[in-house]
């Protein structure tokens, strides 16, 4: 759905960022120096995901954490929210920035963590507008999915996996949901806050920590 939706955006990054590659005086561009950060801001993920991969793959995920974590990255986004300038875009992305961003990114290896929170978190206390921060964490996104992606093939057709006919209408399905929300999370961004997903994030780790409490999930 990301690489769908943006396209155009990609495939100009692409371009300008393999012209800086084969070409040092192109690399002047914003398309080159998106596609740079856009590397460097996936290191860190991957990196981290290699090293931990054996607790990232044993399912081991208390509920507390993720409850903890969910409570704890709504706050963060909150604070954000509030101290923010908002008053940066896209263009004016750093080196610092990248780095930064990226490691916010690397944060949803930890359960509870959402990728797309951390990375719009870390823009808006860089000072980015809030459609800017999401639109950047949806291109920085894109290496890290398609990792992963590549990572969970192995898995396909082994012990267990889901029917082709199962694993295609899921697919078709999470496509449509990925491509309307992108749509919709950045028009809502243009004029309202963050604060509705605050109260969701704040709102499910407090459910999840009281029914862990209760014995009601375990």
């Amino acid at each position: 759905a990301v690489l769908l939706y943006f396209r155009r955006d990609l495939l100009a990054i692409a371009r300008g960022f393999l012209a800086g590659l084969r070409d040092r005086s192109a690399r002047g561009t914003q398309e080159y120096k998106v596609g740079l950060l856009i590397a460097i801001g996936t290191l860190p993920i991957s990196v981290f995901g290699f090293l931990f991969r054996d607790q990232i793959e044993s399912g081991a995920r208390s509920l507390y954490v993720i409850g903890t974590t969910l409570i704890v990255l709504g706050l963060l986004l909150l604070v954000a929210e509030r101290v923010s300038r908002r008053d940066r875009e896209i263009e004016s992305l750093t080196m610092r920035d990248g780095i930064l961003i990226g490691f916010a990114q690397a944060l949803a290896l930890i359960p509870g963590v959402s990728r797309s929170g951390a990375t719009l978190t870390a823009g808006l206390f860089l000072n980015f507008d809030r459609a800017a921060a999401a639109r950047y964490s949806f291109l920085l996104s894109v290496p890290a999915v398609v990792l992963s992606g590549l990572f969970e093939l192995r898995d396909i057709g082994g012990e267990g996996a889901a029917s082709p006919g199962a694993t295609a209408i899921a697919t078709v399905l999470a496509f449509v949901v990925g491509y309307a929300s992108i749509a919709f999370l950045l028009r809502f961004l243009v004029s309202h806050s963050t604060v509705v997903f605050v109260a969701y994030r704040v709102g499910l780790g407090v459910l999840v920590l009281a029914l862990t409490a209760s014995g009601s999930i375990v």
